[in-house]
């Protein structure tokens, strides 16, 4: 008779996501609280009065530096989920095998475990075989109208103070400050992409699902 395996926590069961999700709200209050300070002192030397903190979460200071930062993450995650369809690099734990088929690239078969879209067909089927990239996608798109919004109000805020005129979207889609902010955040997450993808080449992380096994060749490719 075989022993029965212990039934395991809600947590233990989804413990990467909830510190991760965790994470990400801690670290999200304290860009907030630390900005409205930041952002009261700008003010401050500017002469103009504080605002609350509901209200700077309202402000293009806080729109924009917040999804400024969702938008290249996401922008990171659909390229690499698309990427990795086709491109390889060998040795690395983040590449699909040089010459072996991979799992995930066989054709779904419909079973009563399988999602919905599996067992339903035809184009529902085709959409959620790409339905993570198209997520990541709209995400993207998104948060890159807010980053734009949450900019364009910071800076005809700032034109206010210093008594210039707004400008409008579209005059500011051409100034220079939006997609500083924009590029220099992009290419962050394309050198963070680049370091994981080549640097499980060489080394190796025990227990990790990211890194190839401790005792793998260099040139073992994919996990």
């Amino acid at each position: 008779m075989k022993a029965s395996t212990p039934k395991k926590g809600f947590f233990y069961e989804n413990s990467l996501s909830i510190v991760f999700i965790t994470l990400f709200i801690a670290t999200l209050l304290a860009q907030a609280i630390t900005g409205w300070h930041e952002h009261n002192e700008e003010l401050r030397q500017e002469n103009a009065p504080a605002i609350g903190f509901a209200m700077y979460l309202q402000s293009g200071h806080f729109i924009s530096a917040t999804f400024e930062n969702f938008e290249s993450e996401f922008l990171q995650m659909a390229l690499y989920v698309v990427l990795t369809v086709g491109l390889r690099q060998k040795g690395s734990a983040e590449s699909k095998s040089l010459d072996q088929p991979e799992e995930v690239d066989r054709e779904p078969k419909p079973s009563a475990d399988a999602p919905w879209p599996v067992r339903k067909g035809g184009l529902i089927l085709k959409i959620y075989e790409h339905s993570l990239s198209i997520a990541f996608v709209l995400l993207f798109l998104i948060c890159w109208s807010l980053h734009f919004y949450g900019s364009w109000l910071d800076q005809n805020q700032e034109k206010a103070l210093n008594g210039e005129p707004a400008v409008s979207p579209g005059e500011y889609l051409t100034e220079a400050n939006f997609w500083f902010e924009t590029f220099q955040n992009w290419q962050s997450e394309f050198l963070s992409v680049a370091s994981i993808v080549i640097l499980t080449i060489f080394l190796r992380q025990k227990g990790s699902p990211e890194s190839k096994p401790v005792d793998a060749p260099n040139a073992e490719t994919g996990k």
